[in-house]
């Protein structure tokens, strides 16, 4: 557990990074929809609401960015970016098994490693609520 917690700050900084990536989406809502589900968009809404979710995947690695960098807000960013990632992954696996032979298999991947490490470290360092007995 020392060594997670020792690390967790470069764990959070290469997942921020990672998840920054899809930013992408923001930039290029086609080619990156096709580079992680291998299926092509169709219509303006979906571009639309693929350019958004880019967007909100972007800030949450932002917010593990910067629980990296700043502890205090370490607990409120690992939390979002647990949540965040822990919805992807239940979302794909249980309404998107035809995009498990794509890029999207390799992020279930990595989100779920991240996910563990980050529950991890938080029930390592969660302070104790028990309290001492009479003496």
């Amino acid at each position: 557990m020392r060594a997670l917690a020792a690390a967790i700050k470069w764990i959070m900084l290469v997942s921020g990074a990672l998840t920054c990536t899809m930013f992408y989406a923001a930039v290029a809502p086609d080619a990156s929809f096709r580079s992680t589900f291998g299926d092509e968009l169709e219509g303006d809404a979906a571009r639309l609401v693929v350019r958004n979710w880019g967007v909100l995947v972007g800030l949450v690695g932002m917010s593990l960015i910067w629980g990296a960098l700043r502890p205090a807000v370490r607990g409120m960013a690992l939390v979002l970016g647990g949540v965040s990632k822990t919805v992807f992954i239940g979302l794909l696996l249980a309404r998107g098994a035809q995009y498990l032979t794509t890029q999207a298999r390799i992020a279930i991947v990595v989100d779920a490693l991240a996910v563990l490490l980050f529950l991890t470290y938080a029930l390592s360092v969660r302070p104790s609520t028990r309290t001492a007995a009479p003496v």
